[in-house]
């Protein structure tokens, strides 16, 4: 028998909630035959015919009530998808309900494409596919996809894991959770960004499972360590496999990048028929694809970097500076050729050694501190240009490869750069040179990395776009304003859109106009109508699905949506979505009635 919608919905979070339903048992998540690894591939496009907007869309709802309907007897205020956040004590009339469907097909107004605004996406559970290449929680995620769609959500980012899909053996895939997944986001009108997860799960903020890497290519670290990160002090870090190896036939014959290649040519040829763009054929009238973009992993947590403030196992604490990660057999010797072509061999034998440790400070160290630190000396110069050059080629390497593989899809690329905003205020910006941004008070390094995406047409994804100067520790220097801001303007200047996502979750207003305000990118004199390609939410959870919270979204989409020339407060828009959840209402109910028998 199928779990209540409490239970459905408040699994996303990955906690049980204990069943007080008499008479039903739990049921395990369910799993796909190998047949669902060679589905067929249905029509290549799905047409959706949009109707004008029924006059008198935007008048005010009567005031929302609790649910009283016999049909959510018993739910849980706090885990409820639909009844409590869509709920109204009045019955949907035939206008009413015509006008939710409308809404929930369409996702609200302003959510059309070529009408300016910031469409907002939001991140899938990590584990949202099991291990036995199921969908996890199908009935809650159905449930959710159904209240983004009728929220104005323009779509969901999901993690796409190399550990999963090609876990046993090397060129073997097992595709089945995510297009079962994809198909769900389909059915309801849901556009996709596909991450391809070539990193660990586990370790890194806010990561609430464990996913390896494939167990083929553990084998090979173990017997080959360098293959993995590592620090001055011998650590390996297992998240990510050290970039120094990239063109090495190090994993059964291959190269890493030749294995990232062949994942992503075999996505790409697994789904062909859901991936593409929007084709606005007229105002009412467009053909849509429902993976609309894939976002390169590159590094731990999907971002371009070094794992050099690695939580796992307590070694790193915010704000600590971070570790350089160079010390693998791999990096040593290409740090060594790289010394010897500067005709300076004695600094090819290793990386910084006074450069403190993970949870120093900068004046904690000589490398870093501001009056004579080494990072601002000859031998400082050349380490960190070496140092960030080996990322940027790395980002290279691989955006050539997926652009080729992708290159008559129509979808969109993007990579995703980590906001490191703590230091952000010393002269020497240490936790960013140790993740491999050489940025500091005299030197910009966003504009080489935007530079390499525009040579790739590639979007530049940033994180912390929630976050205020003030709110951050001051002592640490934090400043995540100005360091969005120097990213905007290194895009700008180089001419790539960028994409924002939060860091941490937040459901309160302060934050969603904090996204607003980030997302307008009001930079300088010509920023004019220049605006984020593309807002990402962290993440869909039973937190976001709470009443008040749930409200909160619901006006934040439609704010974003509006754009940079609209023209209506806060509150206004508070109000109309109030009247947007109430009209979709019957739809989520629908929704909710089936998942809870």
């Amino acid at each position: 028998m199928a779990l209540s919608l409490t239970h459905q919905i408040g699994s996303l979070a990955g906690t049980p909630v204990p069943d007080t339903s008499a008479g039903e048992s739990s049921t395990s998540s369910a799993t796909v035959s190998a047949a669902a690894v060679w589905k067929s591939p249905s029509a290549n496009i799905r047409c959706a015919a949009r109707k004008p907007d029924p006059a008198g869309a935007d008048a005010l709802s009567p005031p929302l009530t609790p649910c009283r309907s016999p049909s959510f007897t018993g739910i849980r205020p706090d885990l409820s998808v639909a009844c409590k956040a869509f709920a109204t004590d009045t019955a949907a009339n035939p206008s009413e309900t015509d006008e939710a469907e409308r809404a929930y097909r369409e996702g609200g107004k302003g959510g059309k494409s070529g009408e300016g605004g910031v469409p907002v996406y939001v991140m899938m559970p990590l584990d949202s596919v099991t291990w036995g290449n199921g969908v996890n929680r199908k009935k809650a995620v159905n449930a959710a996809m159904m209240a983004l769609k009728s929220a104005g959500v323009e779509g969901i980012m999901m993690d796409v894991w190399w550990g999963l899909v090609e876990r046993e053996k090397p060129g073997e895939y097992n595709w089945g959770g995510y297009r079962e997944l994809l198909e769900m986001a389909k059915k309801h009108g849901l556009k996709v960004q596909a991450v391809m997860s070539f990193h660990q799960c586990g370790g890194n903020v806010g990561d609430s499972c464990t996913i390896p890497l494939p167990k083929w290519v553990v084998e090979e670290i173990n017997n080959d360590p360098d293959l993995a990160y590592t620090d001055q002090w011998g650590r390996r870090n297992y998240e990510y496999l050290s970039l120094g190896c990239d063109t090495l036939p190090v994993l059964k014959g291959r190269t890493p990048v030749q294995c990232y290649a062949d994942f992503m040519r075999a996505f790409r040829d697994n789904f062909k028929n859901l991936l593409g763009d929007t084709i606005v054929i007229s105002p009412n009238f467009s053909i849509i694809d429902t993976i609309q973009e894939i976002q390169v992993g590159m590094g731990p947590a999907g971002e371009l970097r070094y794992p050099s403030y690695p939580e796992q196992n307590g070694t790193w604490r915010f704000p600590g500076i971070g570790a350089f990660q160079c010390y693998d057999k791999y990096m040593l010797s290409s740090l060594k050729a790289a010394a010897e072509d500067a005709g300076k061999p004695e600094w090819g034998s290793t990386g910084p050694r006074d450069a403190g440790e993970y949870n120093n400070w900068p004046e904690d160290t000589p490398f870093f501190r501001k009056e004579g630190g080494g990072w601002n000396s000859e031998y400082g110069e050349f380490f960190l240009t070496w140092y960030s050059k080996m990322l940027l080629d790395h980002g290279e390497r691989i955006l050539t490869t997926a652009k080729s593989i992708f290159e008559d899809t129509g979808v969109k690329i993007s990579v995703k750069v980590a906001g490191i905003h703590w230091h952000y205020g010393t002269r020497s910006h240490a936790a960013e040179l140790t993740a491999g941004y050489y940025n500091t008070r005299f030197r910009d390094g966003y504009i080489p990395i935007a530079e390499m995406l525009a040579r790739h047409g590639a979007i530049f994804n940033f994180t912390c776009i929630e976050m205020r100067d003030h709110e951050q520790p001051q002592d640490a220097l934090c400043a995540p304003e100005k360091l969005v801001k120097q990213v905007a303007l290194a895009t700008q200047k180089a001419k790539v859109p960028l994409a924002g996502e939060n860091a941490l979750p937040r459901y309160d207003e302060y934050a969603h106009k904090q996204i607003l305000k980030a997302s307008q990118l009001n930079v300088d004199e010509d920023s004019g109508e220049k605006e984020m390609c593309a807002f990402t939410y962290l993440r869909m959870n039973p937190h976001l699905f709470q009443p008040d919270n749930w409200r909160k979204f619901v006006a934040f989409v439609k704010k974003m949506k509006e754009g940079k020339s609209a023209r209506k407060c806060w509150e206004q828009v508070e109000r109309e979505a109030e009247h947007f959840v109430h009209v979709s209402q019957p739809l989520v109910q629908e929704a909710a009635v089936a998942l809870s028998q």
